[in-house]
């Protein structure tokens, strides 16, 4: 089932782009273990996701921590935290 990564902010910048279709391979369950994967596709996305810990998710536009399944999302939206100021 293709499912659509969208990034934002510095993770854009460093992915070079905004937003892609993938397979997602069974045995990636969680949303860590996508950002694992994602993270082998490029150099770029081995940048962007090298800290994990830095970033936050949202599964069909609902956040989740990044232990949480995938499921039958259809869409997995990466970006930093959100700052003030």
């Amino acid at each position: 089932m293709p499912v659509t990564i969208l990034y934002f902010a510095w993770v854009r910048e460093a992915v070079g782009a905004g937003e892609e279709q993938v397979e997602v391979p069974e045995a990636v369950r969680t949303v860590a273990e996508l950002i694992d994967w994602l993270a082998a596709r490029s150099d770029g996305h081995a940048q962007a996701l090298r800290e994990p810990a830095r970033l936050r998710a949202a599964l069909d536009q609902r956040f989740v921590p990044l232990d949480t399944p995938l499921g039958d999302a259809r869409e997995v939206a990466l970006f930093p935290p959100v700052t003030g100021g």
